[in-house]
């Protein structure tokens, strides 16, 4: 019985390198300090909530102080992700 012919596969030829283009990565100047100002803002209305038990920032709100130091917090993470 014949053999049968084998065919040569061509060599393997890698894809070209893409040209890496620059990406141009520019923040606004103000989001680092209104961020940090956000965090400590409030760090500071928790601190104080819980230094004065409960009289200030604003004794009205009673426990809420705790949500809204929580909120001036999650305001800042909100602030950070504009930071590049």
């Amino acid at each position: 019985m014949p053999k049968s012919r084998i065919r040569k596969k061509a060599d393997y030829t890698p894809p070209p390198a893409k040209q890496a283009t620059a990406i141009k990565l520019t923040t606004s100047t103000w989001v680092a300090p209104v961020m940090l100002a956000m965090f400590l803002i409030g760090l500071a209305w928790i601190v104080v909530f819980y230094v004065t038990d409960g009289s200030l920032p604003i004794d009205q709100l009673g426990n809420w102080n705790i949500v809204v130091g929580f909120g001036f917090i999650a305001a800042g993470f909100g602030v950070s992700t504009q930071w590049k």
